[in-house]
């Protein structure tokens, strides 16, 4: 059993929550919300998460430093914009070589920087990695069967953290390439909301057959440009 805390309270951050309580992990959820303290207090539910019960023995706080001490995983669920903000913040209570995983999905504005990229340069101390794939919140809240993958540099956190966040209903594989899982996973909404649009435009599915196709080429040129392997693009956190 690990001590986890999961940062971030949101959708993501309680669907993970459940993914781990079944894994028999001992977890603690901080957000930075008092307003979602107090609601994950008094229901055990999120209101955005119906019907996905936090497990009595899950402590919740809005203490950041209670939240990351003495803990063997940080998990970094808060949204993509809060990911440099909270690790500033977060930065004094990392112990040397602590793990922090990035589970959301994003490029920083300005910068370009990949959110595992940001946690590294605020919080240099830490070992970072990175859980992606497709899987909507809820579904993963509800049990439904789904895979992710665990980016790391290392094969041996990566495949630790395997161990840590696999379920009998939550499959995860082990990728090095965090720099091509990354750009998957943030690059795919750009494809996402072109697909959406040519529906509410009226356009069938050949045309959006041709929208995800070729922007599944697109993005993969381009992470192979940036340096990412392009199979990695073909894969759950790319075509997935």
């Amino acid at each position: 059993m690990a001590e986890i805390a999961v940062l971030g309270a949101g959708s993501w951050g309680i669907g993970l929550t459940k993914v781990l309580t079944d894994g028999g992990h001992h977890v603690t959820i901080w957000s930075a919300l008092q307003r979602e303290v107090d609601m994950l207090l008094a229901k055990r539910e999120h209101d955005n998460l119906k019907g996905v019960r936090i497990s009595d023995d899950v402590i919740i706080t809005g203490d950041l430093e209670t939240a990351a001490a003495g803990k063997d995983v940080l998990v970094m669920a808060v949204a993509s914009p809060y990911t440099r903000a909270t690790s500033k913040r977060l930065a004094p209570y990392v112990k040397d070589e602590q793990i922090i995983v990035s589970v959301a999905k994003g490029i920083e504005d300005g910068t370009l920087m990949t959110l595992s990229q940001i946690i590294s340069e605020e919080i240099p101390q830490a070992r970072v990695a990175v859980l992606c794939g497709p899987s909507h919140a809820e579904e993963v809240g509800l049990g439904i069967p789904t895979s992710c993958v665990v980016g790391a540099r290392s094969k041996a956190l990566a495949t630790y953290l395997q161990n840590i966040f696999m379920t009998d209903r939550f499959r995860v594989y082990t990728n090095p390439d965090v720099l091509g899982m990354e750009l998957g996973g943030a690059l795919k909404n750009v494809i996402a909301l072109a697909a959406g649009i040519s529906d509410g435009l009226g356009y069938g599915d050949n045309t959006k057959a041709m929208l995800i196709t070729r922007g599944i080429h697109e993005m993969s040129r381009l992470a192979l440009a940036m340096g990412a392997h392009i199979e990695t693009l073909s894969g759950l956190t790319g075509l997935g």
